[in-house]
């Protein structure tokens, strides 16, 4: 049994699949894909529209996930907007990567970088060298705003502060290091194309976890959405999952939910209340995702830019157009990752205040909103500061298993 049909679950699900389990995977919710999901709403005219519940992207180091799609059948190409690394704004400054083997492309996209001064280009440069020499390692209790002291501001403006905050979702002044230094590793210097952003053109359940589930249903395996698991208990023959229809234990259980979800379920077996203790222990940051719609006609340089957000007056950090990888023309969608001002706004305000915002940094007159929606995850993902505690996969229980995004 899988409880949890998020990508985590979903993941394990074809997995074990492939080694020749037949699997039930049990999810609460009627929607799958749990923290990265399709969202069904309307347009101003009352139209069915398939939205997502956050921007997120993948980018090519994600070799895992991109086989995983691949097995369930995704056309991978077709499914998503391939694009070198680019961190630019409105103005046209920042960094955009050639299609070039690292170190060549980070290198050659560092020299021609626009607005960056070549006092800034050279401490850019020799800064990630000495981490590349340092076999990207550092102390493990060191903040990503301390690995990077000395670098001038406008460096950690417009590039480690995107990065930081795009990857970790937690600022950078209380963000882990070394977590940001692996990323480093695995994106910028895993190979040719590891870089390179991947922008989805369907939606979000569309993209994995749903032909996940159709291929689980070609291969004996069921999926129960609607089928909330209240408690696990432990019986002969291995567990009795409360909420599950079934009348026969399972042999063995992947508990693939948020951390959040986990925690209790992980107490109700009698054994793990340290493992829920620590898990519960984590701490969390929001992502919120104001949509847009300013009619046709309307677009971006390109794809997504960066945004200078420095107070409650300019509150989101990238703006992604939509209609560039093939969804609604004029239809923008801006992310606010992680803490701040920005949560105290109602609704209304954080509109009004993202869209001035988006006027002041593109140097235009926006058309009023058609139609907006604004989006909370309030826990979206942990917060990934120094030292912090990650469970591995194994708990107290032989038979027990945990997947997820929390993990080590």
């Amino acid at each position: 049994a899988v409880v949890g049909a998020g990508w985590a679950g979903m993941a394990a699900a074809v997995a074990l699949t492939q080694a020749g389990h037949h699997v039930t995977v049990m999810e609460a919710a009627r929607t799958l894909g749990g923290r990265a999901r399709a969202l069904h709403t309307a347009d101003a005219a009352g139209q069915p529209l398939v939205l997502d519940n956050g921007q997120h992207i993948l980018i090519g180091a994600y070799t895992e996930t991109l086989r995983l799609m691949r097995t369930v059948g995704v056309d991978v190409p077709s499914a998503m907007l391939r694009l070198p690394l680019t961190l630019t704004y409105a103005d046209r400054s920042g960094l955009e990567l050639p299609d070039l083997p690292p170190p060549w492309d980070a290198l050659v996209g560092v020299a021609r970088a626009r607005g960056w001064s070549w006092t800034d280009k050279v401490a850019l440069l020799r800064t990630c060298a000495s981490w590349q020499l340092k076999g990207f390692r550092c102390d493990a209790h060191w903040s990503v705003a301390q690995l990077c002291e000395g670098l001038p501001q406008r460096l950690l403006q417009e590039c480690i502060e995107p990065l930081c905050v795009s990857a970790l979702n937690t600022p950078a002044h209380e963000a882990s290091a070394e977590v940001f230094l692996r990323v480093l590793r695995d994106s910028l210097f895993s190979g040719r194309g590891g870089s390179n952003l991947l922008l989805p053109r369907t939606d979000l359940s569309e993209l994995f976890p749903v032909p996940a589930a159709r291929y689980l249903a070609t291969r004996r395996g069921k999926l129960r959405t609607g089928n909330a698991i209240e408690s696990i208990r432990r019986v002969d023959g291995g567990f009795r999952l409360d909420g599950d229809p079934g009348s026969q234990p399972w042999p063995h259980v992947v508990l693939a939910t948020a951390p959040y979800h986990a925690a209790p379920l992980l107490t109700s077996t009698g054994a793990c209340t340290r493992l829920a203790e620590q898990i519960e222990a984590l701490e969390h940051e929001p992502i919120v995702s104001v949509y847009l719609a300013l009619g046709k006609g309307q677009t971006l340089p390109e794809p997504m830019i960066g945004l200078v957000s420095e107070s409650a007056a300019d509150p989101a950090q990238w703006v992604f157009d939509r209609g560039q990888p093939g969804g609604q023309e004029g239809l923008f969608c801006a992310v606010i990752s992680a803490r701040g001002p920005h949560e105290t706004l109602p609704r209304d305000e954080l509109i009004l205040a993202v869209h001035a915002q988006l006027e002041r940094q593109l140097g235009r007159r926006l058309p009023a909103p058609e139609w907006s929606q604004v989006i909370v995850e309030k826990r979206a993902t942990i917060a990934c500061r120094p030292g912090i505690f990650r469970p591995g996969i194994r708990t107290p229980l032989p038979g027990l298993w945990l997947a997820g995004d929390y993990l080590d």
